[in-house]
């Protein structure tokens, strides 16, 4: 038994002070209110400091694990090793649940990643799968992010879906003059940030892009059912235009990642979808692709959850940031790093928050003199996995 006390609880309903958490094995037995935590004379006490008592960070896109896995272009890491060290590295950021997101190319023009090639995707695939059954600190899941011009590999992905390795699927298409790159001119920044390229290069790439072939709508269609057959939720990826919502809702859709105009974020707000933005945007003061910033969405009401997209450490910065600096209720900020993501990948039964029954996935965050969010407790199911004790000397 623990009893997390002495903080600011974040509830479901609000930011409640003068209570303590009750942890009782896997389970949250009880809010209960602080001047009764002396009566548990059999249970360990953890001090909040004045803290905040917060469900721990549930993350549904991020490709951190690629970066980890394949530091360089010519390295290839263990899997094993990779995922053992990159949970040590979320779970200091708060992060308890991950859905890594790895990405099912047919060719990735910008960068040459061995983590994108097709064997080495099923085995990392094979090896979060593994870590179920394995001693593990954080929950790991995989979003499959499938690119609709690779066909070659849609019988694999849906063996996975099948096997049931796959716990998010989103179908993406980066094609130039679209989507992420509808402005052509950051196409070419980007690429040539990658690659040493001319611009007539350049622009044979773009032409073969453009005219390449994809998966047919009832393909992608017949794809979602199954996953949606297995409890799986489907998202879209980065909506450019309000007529394409409507089509991606269509065949299931129930998410809406990085929508690229304000327009188009509220628009699937209201058609009921779940909207994401990535929190690095939120510290960088906009998209690195010059797309909707993340920060100005929120203001309007029109994004719900936050990922660390490929910066895991955003995601507790963003949320403070965008109460002290765009003046956002603090309480529904955390909503979207906790209960908002655990309700779009249907999680929230057990898990997203600190609520009698629940999982106990639970964070401690004290602030620094500056401000600085400092991750000082972190449970996941129960267990303590961490205590952190900053020092002056």
């Amino acid at each position: 038994m623990y009893i997390i006390h002495n903080g600011k609880v974040i509830t479901e309903e609000g930011i409640i002070e003068g209570k303590a958490v009750v942890v009782v094995g896997e389970i949250i037995e009880a809010i209960i209110p602080q001047e009764e935590v002396s009566g548990f004379s059999n249970a360990e006490l953890i001090d909040a400091r004045g803290g905040y008592i917060s469900p721990g960070f549930i993350d549904i896109h991020s490709d951190y694990i690629e970066t980890i896995a394949s530091p360089r272009p010519t390295s290839m890491m263990d899997f094993n090793i990779s995922l053992r060290e990159a949970e040590k590295i979320l779970i200091s950021h708060g992060i308890t649940t991950m859905f890594h997101s790895l990405s099912f190319y047919k060719e990735d023009v910008f960068t040459h990643k061995p983590m994108r090639n097709p064997k080495n995707i099923q085995r990392m695939v094979d090896a979060i799968d593994a870590t179920h059954n394995e001693l593990h600190l954080i929950r790991h899941r995989l979003h499959a992010r499938f690119e609709i011009d690779n066909i070659d590999e849609v019988d694999s992905l849906v063996q996975n879906i099948e096997d049931g390795k796959v716990h998010l699927l989103s179908f993406m298409d980066h094609t130039p003059g679209q989507g992420q790159y509808r402005n052509l001119e950051v196409y070419r920044e980007t690429l040539k940030g990658y690659r040493n390229i001319s611009d007539d290069d350049v622009n044979v790439l773009i032409a073969e892009r453009q005219s390449t072939e994809f998966l047919t709508i009832e393909k992608i269609k017949e794809v979602a059912d199954i996953a949606l057959s297995k409890g799986i939720a489907v998202a879209s990826h980065d909506d450019d235009d309000i007529k394409k919502l409507a089509l991606v809702q269509s065949f299931g859709t129930t998410i809406s990642e990085f929508p690229i105009t304000l327009e188009v974020a509220r628009k699937a707000k209201e058609i009921g979808l779940h909207t994401i933005a990535g929190a690095p945007n939120v510290l960088l003061g906009g998209s690195h692709s010059g797309n909707l910033s993340a920060a100005e969405a929120i203001s309007h009401d029109c994004v719900d959850i936050l990922c660390s997209d490929y910066y895991p450490a955003a995601l507790l910065h963003a949320i403070f940031d965008l109460h002290e600096k765009y003046g956002n209720d603090l309480h529904k900020m955390f909503m979207m790093v906790t209960l908002n993501p655990a309700k779009a990948v249907r999680m929230d039964d057990e898990l997203g928050s600190i609520k009698v029954g629940k999982k106990a996935d639970i964070l401690v965050i004290e602030r620094m003199e500056d401000g600085y969010p400092m991750l000082t407790a972190t449970m996941v199911n129960g267990v303590l996995i961490t205590t952190t004790n900053y020092r002056i000397k």
